[in-house]
């Protein structure tokens, strides 16, 4: 698959948010993190960042930069962009990258980072689930000084880089709200359910992306009933999301429309498949998360939109910030994509392997910013995220 670079830059401009402190300003041989566009950066960019890495660290093994990357999971199609961009820069680069499967299992995870810390790693970049172990992960980092960027999923001291969970949750509920709306009509869309596909255990942060899928959705639905609204755990995968679907169905009164969304593109095509499964299409309309299921949404109808995360550009970040982290340069904290919606209408915009839809999306997009601002004000002040204050933006 081909990312459409240039028409990505034309659309995005800036693909990151920085939420570090308001001083930072570095470029590291043409590579700012407030102001990358998201493409790979030259090959003597990269050689030339490696040269300054291993002048402030020289290579633990005496020979050249090792890099550890755990994969949160290697059959899910998103985590495998995530690793081939990560290879496609580590080559580029000259740098040898060892990378590992976290199977989804924080167990896994950990005896992964200690497996790194015994083959004395000089970087690690950690793409791991489960809230639960990242301290103690960390702590051993900690005590080995070994840096860590971390994934999606936050992990204490180490630098966050990944999704805006608040304003892509946000904006893939109100999107979902609106086609609901065009495809069923407002008055029938309130006698509906609206099944979110969550993610308990990955903790607070990631949660404020589902949690922003039903605040965005009930911006657009006006008096939606909070016990139409259906919370599953869907585990991350596409097998536990169609059992979990499966379960609450029955619920579900006949003919009323089924409105879905969940934590990722696997999740929702799990969910959709257990609707299909019942027999009930013609009520359902469902919108993904990272837009990786790109064939699966082009193919069925009822999916309309996904939220597009561009995982296929992550490793384009990961290994100029690992560089910039070994090489001593100040660093931001937080480094957050920037999200568009991603639909059969546009996704040839993105990805030059797609053609566009002969006809136009069902709606005409509008992003409910004053909803969206109210929205982070109220998380702002929720007990369970004054540690992750920096993981929530500031628009």
């Amino acid at each position: 698959m081909k990312l459409n670079s240039l028409r990505l830059a034309a659309l995005a401009g800036l693909t990151t948010v920085l939420m570090s402190g308001a001083a930072f300003a570095e470029d590291f041989h043409g590579f700012d993190p407030a102001n990358f566009d998201g493409n790979m950066v030259s090959a003597e960019q990269l050689a030339a960042m490696v040269t300054d890495a291993i002048a402030a660290n020289a290579p633990r093994n005496g020979e050249k930069l090792t890099i550890g990357f755990a994969n949160l999971a290697r059959d899910v199609s998103f985590c495998l962009k995530v690793e081939e961009g990560i290879i496609a820069n580590a080559e580029a680069a000259g740098i040898d990258l060892q990378v590992v499967d976290n199977r989804l299992d924080g167990a896994t995870a950990l005896a992964n980072a200690q497996s790194f810390l015994q083959r004395n790693v000089d970087f690690v970049i950690e793409f791991q689930t489960d809230a639960n172990f990242g301290a103690t992960i960390m702590q051993q980092m900690g005590d080995a000084n070994t840096k860590v960027i971390a994934i999606d999923i936050p992990m204490p001291g180490a630098t966050f880089f990944g999704a805006n969970n608040p304003k892509s949750g946000f904006m893939g509920g109100a999107y979902l709200g609106q086609a609901a709306v065009q495809k069923f009509g407002a008055e029938k869309v309130l006698e509906g359910y609206f099944v979110v596909g969550e993610l308990p255990q990955s903790g607070a942060v990631p949660a404020m992306r589902t949690n922003g899928q039903v605040a965005g959705f009930k911006a657009e639905v006006e008096g939606f009933a909070d016990d139409h609204v259906i919370k599953i755990d869907t585990k991350n995968t596409l097998e536990e999301s169609f059992t979990q679907m499966n379960n609450v169905i029955g619920r579900i009164p006949a003919g009323v429309p089924i409105m879905v969304t969940a934590i990722n593109d696997q999740a929702a095509t799990g969910m959709l498949r257990a609707v299909k499964q019942a027999g009930r299409e013609a009520d359902l309309i469902v919108v993904g998360m990272g837009a990786d299921e790109l064939q699966t949404m082009v193919d069925e109808p009822e999916f309309v939109a996904s939220v597009g995360y561009f995982p296929e550009r992550y490793g384009n970040f990961l290994i100029p910030l690992t560089l910039m982290e070994l090489a001593g340069k100040e660093v931001p904290d937080t480094v957050l994509m920037t999200h568009y919606m991603v639909t059969d209408g546009n996704v040839c915009d993105f990805y030059s392997d797609f053609a566009c839809a002969a006809e136009a999306d069902a709606i005409t997009f509008e992003f409910p910013e004053e909803a969206y601002q109210a929205h982070l004000a109220e998380i702002r002040q929720l007990p369970e995220l004054q540690d992750s204050l920096n993981l929530i933006p500031t628009n």
